[in-house]
């Protein structure tokens, strides 16, 4: 087995330690940071995000994996910026105004990193100006938006409203999701895309950043 697979496949089962470790020994052996990402962390976090979609594996697996995941980018993290490497897209994500949830909106963050995106989490209870503030600040390609109540969903609706107001919205996708969410309501309110689960949407938001680069 090479370090590389070696390095996947202690990450999926949460072994941050023996992560950095291999990290370390890669860099050491000369292997180049964005290999060592994409290998070796990355394609252990996409087993763990494809295992997740077909209920494999549960979320304290996902944590754990993504735990040693964020671990092992730590280390990498000085190198890829060195050696000029661009992260594949970002992200501003955040459960909507009026919602406390954020379990959900936590395993799709993690989703997301595993695919080689910069997140940026602003938590819950969030206004919609705060999320277009955030996405022009850092120059975003998407927008995330959580809502786990059928009270809280319409600030969606806000969030793409704010998004057209502040002339952003031709630069950045809307994507909705959350236990009340359905691809009509995504649609009705004019967002860009709904998915079902954390799995198919770190799969679209990668899709979505490719087509727009």
């Amino acid at each position: 087995m090479s370090i590389l697979e070696e390095m996947s496949a202690l990450l999926q089962k949460g072994r941050a330690p023996m992560v950095k470790d291999l990290v370390n020994q890669a860099l050491e052996e000369g292997v180049a940071p964005q290999t060592i990402l994409e290998e070796g962390l990355l394609s252990g976090m996409s087993i763990i995000g494809e295992k997740f979609k077909k209920n494999e594996v549960f979320v304290p697996e996902v944590l754990i994996a993504a735990r040693a995941m964020n671990a092992g980018v730590e280390i990498l993290r000085p190198h890829l910026v060195s050696s000029g490497v661009k992260n594949k897209g970002t992200v501003i994500i955040g459960t909507v105004r009026g919602d406390l949830h954020d379990i959900g909106k936590n395993i799709v963050k993690m989703m997301l990193e595993g695919k080689g995106l910069e997140v940026i989490d602003l938590g819950v209870d969030v206004a919609p100006e705060k999320f277009t503030a955030a996405a022009k600040e850092n120059n975003a390609d998407i927008i995330c938006l959580s809502s786990l109540l059928t009270t809280t969903m319409f600030e969606m609706k806000n969030v793409v409203e704010q998004a057209e107001k502040d002339g952003i919205r031709e630069q950045v996708k809307i994507m909705v999701g959350g236990a009340p969410i359905t691809q009509s309501f995504c649609d009705s309110i004019g967002a860009d895309c709904y998915t079902p689960d954390a799995a198919s949407c770190s799969d679209a938001a990668l899709e979505l950043c490719a087509n727009k680069n």
